[in-house]
């Protein structure tokens, strides 16, 4: 017969690896975007020839917080409260530009795939390592003295 703390310890696991496995292939795609920007800059001498000018320099917070957000994730690997922390915190100051700059219900589809989706995609994962954190800090039982 498994043990209810058991049962609390394999769900707080899987809460984890579902984490640590969807902010790796954050990371991942994130760097990924990273580094063909910066080949582009090294050969052409311009990291996105298509960039638009004279835009609004608002534009460069939401992509800025979620890659300081993704950065979390990736520190939520050994440190979870920190990376979380830090994931989360980017993530809902990333929410207030997007509502601003582009309110979800001018394009309400388009609007739910990106930059909304894409947000959701990235604060999820962070959620998820601040409760496996909390989780296993319950789990923690105080030392009795004798």
């Amino acid at each position: 017969m498994s043990n209810v703390n058991d049962v609390g310890e394999r769900a707080t696991t899987r809460i984890r690896w579902i984490a640590r496995i969807w902010g790796t292939v954050l990371v991942a795609f994130t760097l990924l975007i990273i580094t063909g920007y910066a080949w582009n800059w090294v050969t052409t001498g311009t990291a996105d020839p298509n960039a638009v000018e004279d835009y609004p320099p608002i534009e460069n917070l939401p992509p800025v917080f979620l890659a300081l957000s993704v950065l979390g994730l990736g520190m939520a690997w050994r440190w979870e409260r920190a990376g979380a922390g830090m994931a989360i915190i980017f993530a809902l100051a990333t929410l207030p530009v997007l509502l601003v700059h582009w309110p979800i219900t001018h394009d309400f589809p388009r609007y739910l795939v990106a930059p909304y989706g894409t947000w959701m995609l990235i604060a999820l994962p962070g959620i998820l390592f601040l409760i496996s954190w909390r989780r296993s800090q319950e789990r923690v039982i105080p030392q009795q003295s004798a």
